[in-house]
């Protein structure tokens, strides 16, 4: 099974550092996943205004209100093909927020070779489905940029109600590390949540099963 990021990028996936090539080419065969632990530097909200708006994002693990710094973070990447035989990665991460409090951020992530793109769905019930412009950064890392927005059913979202996110992800060879900028700002009421850090990761065999907790509670059929 070709990883989805290497069906949507296909050659541009070789100008990658190759320890992104090996972190985002997880596909089920030479790697079952890759789990990252680190700590985020960093992990901010907007104005007191859009505090109901994240709250209520943890409905569904996907957004949070809670902020701060030196949060510890996990994020986990499985790779299997969903009721639909869709090749899926699954993007589950985990911040501690507080010492007994924990707050999830869950995605799974299918190539749509109709349209060559990926498709980032949202949350526990892939509510929201978002395409995905993937490239690199000329310097060997990785982009992700949301465009198109849609409720499940095709509906599509409202401008004013979307999110715009970006994903920065790079290979720190000095301090032998990945680092990532997560921002998502809305068009009319500016920047809405973020958070930025480090992590390491470790490789999860071939076969190994995929954790139910990290498979969404319903899959949205393709349109």
């Amino acid at each position: 099974m070709t990883s989805v990021f290497q069906q949507a990028m296909g050659d541009e996936f070789d100008r990658l550092h190759p320890r992104l090539q090996r972190r985002f080419g997880v596909d089920g065969d030479r790697d079952q996943g890759c789990v990252g632990t680190g700590v985020m530097d960093r992990v901010w909200r907007g104005a007191a205004f859009t505090v109901p708006f994240l709250h209520f994002g943890t409905l569904r693990h996907i957004l949070f209100p809670e902020t701060g710094t030196g949060i510890p973070f996990t994020i986990e990447n499985y790779a299997y093909r969903d009721t639909y035989a869709r090749p899926t990665l699954t993007f589950v991460r985990t911040f501690q927020v507080r010492p007994h409090r924990r707050r999830r951020f869950d995605a799974t992530m299918v190539y749509d070779p109709a349209r060559n793109v990926v498709i980032d769905y949202l949350g526990t019930t892939q509510h929201l489905a978002v395409d995905l412009d993937v490239s690199t950064d000329g310097t060997g890392g990785l982009r992700l940029r949301s465009t198109a927005q849609t409720f499940r059913g095709g509906v599509r979202c409202p401008g004013p109600l979307t999110g715009d996110a970006e994903v920065h992800e790079t290979w720190d060879p000095d301090a032998d590390c990945f680092r990532i900028r997560v921002t998502v700002t809305n068009r009319r009421l500016g920047p809405l949540f973020g958070y930025h850090g480090t992590f390491t990761t470790r490789y999860v065999p071939s076969g190994t099963p995929v954790p139910a907790a990290v498979r969404p509670l319903r899959e949205n059929p393709p349109w």
